[in-house]
């Protein structure tokens, strides 16, 4: 069963660069980061038209993990109904990615679904010197474990790992329609996914305007949501570059997650106007 996350929408990723098989020791690649630190935490209202339906939050644990013999950053994203929405659509999501510190790639990933009576707990290890996942899965019953491995292209991400190196790109000299093209791997798949630069625009938030950057996921054609750009995510125009409003066009209405609360962060925000 093919499930993508429709509290997250989107966490889109990467370009490539060379790997150093002969060095296992050694990240990948080296990526340059000035945009985000340990206990960073970014906390979400989701709203379902007028409705609020549910809470996410974004946040990189304060301490340090060591995964693949590599230091990493601990990203957790996690997700849950609320109100209403909890009594016929109760969800309880978890998704975490150990990014290496120095190559802004994932060493490991794991998801805990709770949608109603589907369960689903999945780990991703990724050997980035061999470019294979080890997946381990199992749904409600927890006896029956499916152990895969997968190739996968050079420096393939996560959807949370590949949100954090989005963060990490410089955005001051691209152009209006510019692509950039991603790889990742989900649900036991490699794909394709390429983001569209849209601009820049003051958005409004809970936590007040903010000058934001703007970049569309490109959707395939599918039964959630309505064209090609759907989903619009706004990440703050400064070198923190979080993502503080996502929205998108489903054929059964509009979805927003708008940032209420945010800490931690290594610079400073670019708010407008306060609330």
């Amino acid at each position: 069963m093919n499930r993508r996350p429709w509290l997250l929408l989107s966490l889109p990723a990467l370009l490539s660069v060379g790997l150093m098989a002969f060095a296992p020791n050694e990240a990948p690649r080296t990526i340059r980061n000035d945009s985000f630190r340990r206990g960073e935490t970014m906390q979400y209202k989701v709203h379902y038209g007028l409705i609020t339906a549910a809470e996410a939050t974004i946040e990189l644990a304060d301490d340090l993990h060591k995964v693949n013999e590599r230091p990493c950053y601990k990203a957790t994203v996690t997700g849950r109904t609320t109100g209403s929405f909890d009594l016929f659509l109760k969800v309880r999501d978890t998704w975490r990615s150990y990014i290496d510190t120095t190559s802004i790639l994932p060493q490991r990933f794991f998801r805990n679904i709770e949608e109603n009576n589907y369960r689903k707990r999945e780990t991703v290890d990724f050997d980035h010197y061999k470019n294979t996942v080890d997946v381990e899965s199992h749904k409600r019953d927890k006896t029956k474990i499916k152990r895969e491995s997968y190739k996968v292209p050079d420096n393939v991400q996560d959807l949370v790992s590949g949100f954090y190196f989005l963060r990490t790109l410089d955005y001051s000299n691209r152009k209006v329609g510019e692509m950039i093209n991603v790889k990742g791997f989900f649900d036991d798949e490699v794909f394709d996914m390429t983001v569209k630069y849209m601009g820049r625009q003051n958005v409004e938030t809970k936590a007040g305007v903010i000058r934001a950057i703007r970049l569309t996921p490109r959707m395939p054609k599918n039964k959630l949501f309505r064209g090609e750009d759907a989903i619009s995510v706004y990440l703050s125009d400064d070198r923190n570059k979080i993502p503080v409003l996502f929205e998108a066009e489903m054929f059964v209405g509009s979805v927003k997650i708008d940032m209420y609360k945010v800490s931690g962060l290594k610079n400073k925000l670019a708010v407008v106007a306060k609330n």
